[in-house]
């Protein structure tokens, strides 16, 4: 009885409930005793008021002492150490396998160290990794495409280009793709970023998704096809890839195996300086480009969708490649709408790009105030871009691309404008600018950094 009262929390209605509980028992104590001996005596039935009347008063005393000694109430208390398992910054994850792909892609596999569960994410999007290369200043930070989209979700996959010095150019070889091709192996640590990005496909939409790539650019194309497999079956996907030769096509098999449990998966393969033993392993020779389109995927979508050729174009591979599809794309009446390209791990971007923001009414300063850092500074157009000043005054914001392609340097814009050095490809969110392609439009700007 005493664990029961201690869990009525009100001490008033716990010490009426305790008394009322009391007087019960007494009263009918007294009453059958009274009965059972003498009944009709009033000094019998005085000493039964009486009792009752005592009963009632000590109910109500230790209703109010009473306490809960019971675990049921401790475990109705939530600890506030409980700590939060949202991933929101750079997050541990070790390389289990390392796999070459191609020629010159090769894909590993990562899993958290700490061993918790992943987030989803949409086929399309990239991972923003940190590496600690030896020879470098400070670390490197570099966005991949994920490559896969598993059932399981318990891994994240990078397939990776090992970048050459480009011909006729004294450039050196991509920093990151050599370090991560030479150095990296199972059992390395690397810090990685939440996934994101806004070069993605919906797959909740019937419309038929046409994804064309060539090279690296097949990588999120993987993930986008396997992800229809899974989640939307019934919808038609094209896909169509561009490489060199068999050497150089990775994933090939892989892609190949997905059209057993997804019939409305389409295949083209198209390689411009076939081998002969990549006879029977690709369906044309040459490129991916407006022909083929015109030819041959647009006439079998309007076979597959009653005469309509409505249909969304994802685009991921070599800027000349995708300039070219895209004048093409246009040139064949394809609504800029419909049009979603990715370079370089980054963005999304829709239709033609805009012109450039020219240097006509620029400011000659500007008053930067870097709000996180509690620095205010003075910006003027030798400077450089936004980017670049914070690095010469000792911040260092996170960038990857230089080329307002990838988002990594995504900074809240908290007063004034910026413009932009040139049109960035990839889409800020709302309220947020990209430094390392922007310079102070106002005379007083405001950044979260």
């Amino acid at each position: 009885m005493l664990s029961s009262l201690g869990k009525i929390n009100n001490p008033i209605l716990r010490s009426i409930t305790a008394a009322s509980t009391a007087l019960a028992m007494a009263t009918l104590i007294s009453a059958v005793a009274i009965g059972l001996t003498n009944p009709k005596d009033k000094s019998a039935n005085k000493i039964g008021v009486y009792a009752s009347l005592l009963a009632f008063v000590a109910g109500a005393g230790i209703g109010l002492v009473v306490k809960d000694n019971s675990p049921a109430k401790t475990r109705q208390v939530k600890s506030s150490n409980v700590q939060d398992n949202t991933w929101k910054d750079w997050r541990d994850f070790k390389i289990i396998k390392k796999e070459t792909e191609s020629q010159e892609i090769t894909s590993f596999y990562l899993q958290p160290v700490d061993g918790r569960k992943l987030p989803n994410f949409k086929p399309g999007q990239f991972l923003t990794i940190k590496l600690d290369i030896p020879e470098q200043d400070r670390p490197v930070i570099r966005t991949y495409s994920l490559s896969d989209y598993p059932q399981s979700q318990d891994y994240y996959r990078l397939s990776i280009k090992r970048e050459k010095s480009p011909k006729d150019l004294d450039v050196p070889p991509g920093v990151a793709s050599n370090f991560m091709h030479d150095r990296i192996t199972a059992g390395s640590v690397i810090p990685c970023k939440p996934p994101s990005g806004k070069f993605y496909l919906e797959l909740d939409k019937s419309t038929p998704a046409v994804l064309i790539s060539n090279g690296v650019g097949i990588t999120p194309m993987i993930s986008m096809a396997k992800a229809v497999a899974q989640k939307n079956p019934q919808r038609h996907v094209w896909f169509i890839h561009g490489a060199r030769n068999g050497e150089y096509h990775a994933c090939r098999k892989e892609v190949n195996r997905i059209t057993q449990s997804h019939p409305n998966l389409h295949i083209y393969y198209c390689y411009s300086r076939p081998r002969p033993e990549d006879e029977g392993k690709y369906h044309t020779q040459g490129y991916a480009d407006k022909q083929l389109l015109a030819n041959t995927v647009i006439p079998k979508i309007k076979n597959t969708h009653n005469g309509s050729s409505e249909a969304e174009y994802f685009l991921c591979g070599s800027p000349a490649f995708m300039d070219s599809l895209r004048e093409g794309l246009d040139e064949l009446n394809v609504p800029e709408d419909r049009v979603f390209f990715e370079s370089f791990g980054g963005g999304k971007t829709k239709g033609k790009a805009k012109d450039a923001s020219s240097d006509e009414g620029s400011i000659d300063s500007a008053e930067v105030v870097f709000a996180q850092s509690n620095q205010t500074l003075t910006w003027t157009p030798a400077d450089g871009t936004l980017l670049e000043f914070a690095e010469a005054n000792n911040l260092n914001p996170e960038y990857s691309c230089r080329q307002g392609v990838c988002l990594t340097c995504m900074c809240q814009l908290e007063e004034g404008e910026v413009e932009y050095t040139e049109d960035p490809a990839g889409e800020p969110d709302e309220g947020a600018v990209l430094i390392c392609v922007s310079k102070p439009k106002t005379k007083r700007i405001v950044l979260d950094l």
